[in-house]
């Protein structure tokens, strides 16, 4: 019998075995730096003359690993292997895909500290930060696992006499996976395991930035004996070969995790109906957020500033569901920014490898570019700089944690999504002019409000347009079962990860009825 799911536990780092052996599995992955990946598709292990490299982001010209760089010629073989294997594997029973869930969900276990070494050197992400991400991983493997029983025993219809009536989930068919660099584990890992645990195929394809976690995973599937084809790891540029994937006509979902740019197009091109295409293409887009964090009258304010600076600031802000705004209202302005900023200032920056330090740096050189680019911009539209404001010293790209005051709420950095260590503070007159600025933006992901007013946490239950809201605690965080996650309006298609309507968006209903004689 399968126990209840329960949440992983994280690793306890203060106990000395624990840190040792993080320290031991950062030191073999140094070892293994500058080491190749093949790409799979089918049974064939592929290299290519074009290569793909992952880059330390703490030590900008330090190389992780090498992949192979697929181009849009390869599209056609990879969708091609998903397609023979799903022949097959859409029969494999809910109970058989579900048992290779759990043997993939033991092994990550087991290799925990690799996985998690992997993202300190690879994203830049700190201990914690990477843990958490690897054991939300394993949380979407033994969640999903669960899924998949239950609704192959599901049969909610509605007795007919003379009829035996009967409904079911079926896979849809190929899948094509574009996973992002910020939860590179847990969110590919979620992505991907979905797709193929609810009987689907899958070409995965991650982020440039990310593909060292894709490769560990796929190793675990490979090792737990997943059928070749099921999962085909073919890392590619995005706007060539990922592109290719989408509109190819036997592709029947694409499942992404990303920009609100990129996810866009990727609706409008799978929209478009390709030659010998049966059916309407399913989109699973998750697309970022503008998310705030309002701060009201009579709050337990110490506690909000150590929400807000966590939101904020947690893996460099790089987070979706990070609060890159917060509005206070003007009663606790003062206070609150009294105690933010310094706070702030004593956020340690450096590599994670050291765990001492809490902010690592941001992913690569576009987004350094791109955070000091708002940064200047804030500037010239009036905004009041408390602290940061500029890069942080070393070879990588780090940057210092910035907050912004006198914030407007049309101003640029409280509209748009910077995906960076940067914070606006907006200040309202009152709790009904806070929900109008938190609504303010063309995002819905995540919100939150600090409150000791019950009348005002149930208005912002009522009218606070997020996908997952959060009373006085962080808006960073969800929990696999216990915060199913997605947004509203360019947040995405509030598909609700780790939730246990996840199931419908990777399946097809099927309705059969026999009469009884």
């Amino acid at each position: 019998m399968i126990a209840d799911f329960k949440n992983e536990p994280y690793v306890d780092f203060s106990k000395p075995e624990n840190r040792k052996k993080m320290e031991e599995a950062i030191a073999k992955r140094k070892s293994e730096a500058g080491k190749e990946y093949e790409s799979v598709i089918g049974r064939e292990r592929i290299r290519l003359d074009a290569k793909l490299k992952s880059y330390n982001p703490s030590h900008k010209d330090e190389v992780v690993g090498v992949f192979q760089k697929a181009g849009p010629d390869l599209a056609d073989k990879a969708i091609k292997a998903a397609d023979d294997a799903f022949a097959s594997w859409k029969y494999t029973s809910a109970d058989m895909r579900a048992e290779f869930a759990f043997k993939v969900a033991d092994l990550m276990r087991k290799f925990r500290f690799d996985f998690d070494a992997a993202m300190v050197l690879e994203e830049g992400k700190n201990w914690l930060e990477a843990d958490a991400d690897t054991a939300e991983a394993i949380d979407f493997l033994e969640f999903y696992g669960r899924e998949a029983i239950r609704y192959s025993k599901m049969n909610p219809v509605t007795p007919v006499p003379g009829e035996d009536n009967e409904l079911r989930y079926i896979p849809l068919g190929v899948g094509v996976v574009i996973s992002p660099w910020n939860f590179p584990n847990a969110i590919m890992t979620g992505m991907t395991s979905a797709s193929w645990i609810f009987g689907n195929t899958v070409v995965l394809k991650p982020s440039s930035d990310a593909p060292l976690i894709a490769a560990l995973y796929f190793e675990l599937l490979q090792e737990v004996g997943l059928p070749p084809g099921v999962v085909n790891f073919v890392p590619g540029s995005g706007s060539t070969f990922g592109f290719e994937l989408v509109k190819h006509p036997r592709c029947r979902f694409i499942a992404f995790t990303g920009s609100k740019e990129v996810g866009l197009k990727i609706n409008e091109e799978a929209a478009k109906l390709a030659k010998g295409q049966k059916w309407i293409k399913r989109a699973i887009l998750e697309m970022g957020g503008k998310d705030t964090i309002i701060v009201d009258e009579n709050c337990d304010l110490d506690a909000a500033v150590d929400g807000v600076l966590a939101s904020a600031f947690g893996f460099q802000g790089q987070k979706c569901s990070a609060c890159s705004r917060v509005v206070l209202l003007e009663s606790v302005h003062d206070e609150f920014i009294e105690k933010l900023i310094p706070k702030v200032e004593a956020v340690k920056v450096g590599d994670p490898v050291n765990p001492d330090n809490y902010m690592g740096p941001v992913i690569n050189q576009a987004a350094e570019e791109t955070t000091l680019r708002y940064i200047e911009t804030a500037k010239k539209e009036g905004a009041k700089l408390l602290c940061g404001g500029e890069k942080a010293p070393g070879d990588g790209y780090f940057i210092k944690p910035t907050v912004f005051d006198n914030v407007k709420p049309d101003d640029t950095i409280s509209q748009e999504e910077i995906f960076g260590p940067v914070l606006a503070v907006l200040t309202a007159k009152d709790f009904p002019e806070a929900l109008k600025i938190a609504n303010n933006t063309v995002y819905g992901l995540t919100g939150g409000v600090y409150s000791s007013s019950r009348a005002n946490l149930e208005r912002a239950r009522r009218e606070f347009h997020v996908g997952n809201l959060y009373f006085n605690r962080k808006c960073t965080g969800a929990l696999v079962g216990g915060h199913p996650f997605g947004g509203f309006n360019m947040s995405g298609t509030d598909s609700k990860a780790g939730g246990q309507d996840y199931y419908l968006l990777f399946t097809q209903a099927k309705v059969i009825s026999e009469r009884i004689r």
